[in-house]
């Protein structure tokens, strides 16, 4: 198995976060993985794109040239990343700020989630990158929900304990759709 991700969106969306969090996910799981940051001069409101390969074997490089997954957080992230998509692979859009036409390639996987309305009704729009995360782990489950669940709260006891329950709602509410 070998999975590679390419998180894209704009700086203050958490895109490093959402990389990060799946990455430790994957590790508690034993996985071998790679995470490439990158990001725009600008940092919040400037590009953002981390790379992560996730796999049972060793990995060679962490660049990814190809992807299995893209997500895309906003339209000029989603236009810019969509050609080192593979043709079959699977594209999930925060359809709160892109669009995508799927009649464009009909054997892409596509999950659109509103992950920004759903961020706001929840009460915190920094949470859409969870709202995300949980949209893919529902399609494909390179680690297992509860995994997830438990290293967002291994990861918030560090920062803020407050932060796990909304990550938490909002993870769960892609998760379910």
């Amino acid at each position: 198995m070998i999975e590679r991700i390419i998180f894209a969106g704009s700086g203050g969306q958490g895109i490093m976060l959402m990389a990060k969090v799946l990455a430790v996910a994957a590790m508690n799981e034993e996985k071998f993985l790679t995470w490439l940051p990158s990001y725009g001069a600008e940092v919040r409101g400037g590009t953002a794109r981390c790379m992560l390969t996730i796999s049972d074997k060793k990995i060679g490089s962490p660049n990814i040239a190809v992807a299995d997954t893209l997500v895309a957080m906003n339209q000029p992230s989603l236009n810019k990343y969509l050609a080192m998509l593979k043709p079959d692979g699977l594209l999930v859009i925060n359809a709160s700020l892109a669009k995508f036409d799927k009649k464009m390639n009909k054997k892409m996987g596509l999950i659109e989630v509103p992950a920004t309305e759903i961020a706001l009704e929840l009460g915190n729009i920094r949470v859409a990158n969870m709202v995300s995360l949980g949209a893919y782990l529902s399609r494909k489950k390179i680690v297992s929900k509860q995994t997830f669940i438990n290293t967002i709260s291994d990861m918030a006891k560090t920062v803020n304990p407050a932060l796990f329950e909304i990550n938490k709602q909002a993870f769960l509410r892609g998760f379910n759709g």
